[in-house]
């Protein structure tokens, strides 16, 4: 039952990170409610998930940008076009703020698209997004105590 567990989480947050919207703190919280989850390998879980999937949206940035028109790209002109603004203004520790919803994904293909140093952005977008998953459980944690 742990793997599965471990497995949903991540696939929830990689695909969250890519394309979809929200779900990656739903399976988490919901993960969290089973009897004796492993927290510490599900905050892990979410976020290797998390921090991949950003790594194929930079990939897209750098590599794939040719594809931006194509309905599975999962960032639209407009909000590539506010990444790029947010990025040029703050710099790079915006990658910070790359768990937050609407703007994050933009931010890390800005991020491979602006050719950010993948270790520089493996960095931040780890801590931010790491950041996010440890807020959440330590939240859950204290309200289901």
């Amino acid at each position: 039952m742990t793997a599965s567990l471990l497995f949903g989480v991540f696939g929830a947050a990689f695909l969250s990170a890519t394309l979809l919207v929200g779900l990656s703190e739903a399976a988490l919280l919901l993960a969290a409610r089973q009897p004796d989850a492993p927290l510490v390998a599900l905050f892990l879980a979410a976020t290797a998930g998390n921090v991949l999937g950003a790594v194929v949206n930079f990939v897209l940035g750098r590599f794939l940008l040719r594809f931006e028109d194509r309905r599975w790209f999962p960032v639209s002109p407009k909000n590539r076009q506010r990444a790029e603004t947010l990025f040029a203004r703050y710099g790079r520790p915006v990658l910070l703020f790359s768990w937050l919803p609407v703007v994050g994904d933009p931010l890390t293909l800005a991020a491979g698209l602006l050719r950010t140093p993948f270790p520089v952005f493996l960095i931040y977008v780890t801590i931010g997004k790491a950041a996010r998953y440890a807020v959440l459980l330590w939240a859950w944690d204290a309200i289901a105590g």
